[in-house]
């Protein structure tokens, strides 16, 4: 059997309801590094289960700033039935902090879900403000963190401080709830 088999089949193992077979399989992927997106965005299309696609794209978003299969990914993964597949989604793109990927952030911004509509509007601060912490601080508090990888913080785990009120008034940056600067 071919190595590129052998990740394929590894990438469909994510593709149940249970956590812990996902945990035990991805054990051994994550070794592969951002080798193994590519496998991934190629099994989504094809994984049955909403956990196992949830788990693609959290798996993924570790990746998001150095594999573009990652970002194409998210993208796939704003489309999905699954509202928790969407939220992931938002994630990963906000983690990418890439431009291009605001369209599809904004569109999700009138999903019924609110978990997923919010979620969409904090990816959008957080990328405007090139700052992937803003997805996990929703009220722009300044006081909340989000460590994907290592170096996501600076000195004393300290995290970048939030754009001025004009800066963030500048590019619309609003908390994520629907509360007011």
């Amino acid at each position: 059997m071919k190595r590129e088999e052998q990740v394929s089949e590894a990438v469909a193992r994510l593709d149940t309801a249970a956590s812990e077979q996902q945990d035990l399989a991805w054990a051994k992927l994550r070794p592969l590094g951002f080798g193994v997106v590519r496998f991934m965005r190629q099994a989504f299309p094809h994984f049955r289960t909403w956990q196992g696609r949830t788990a693609l794209v959290y798996y993924a978003t570790r990746y998001a700033r150095i594999a573009d299969e990652a970002v194409e990914l998210g993208l796939a993964a704003t489309e999905d039935r699954s509202y928790m597949v969407r939220y992931r989604a938002c994630g990963l793109l906000a983690y990418s902090l890439k431009p291009e990927v605001l369209p599809a952030l904004e569109r999700m911004g009138s999903d019924p879900r609110p978990l997923v509509a919010q979620s969409a509007h904090a990816a959008c601060n957080a990328i405007k403000a090139q700052n992937h912490h803003l997805f996990a601080d929703r009220s722009l508090s300044g006081r909340t963190s989000w460590i994907v990888n290592d170096g996501d913080c600076g000195p004393n785990h300290s995290i970048p401080p939030l754009p001025s009120k004009w800066t963030r008034w500048r590019l619309g940056i609003l908390p994520a709830g629907g509360d007011s600067l």
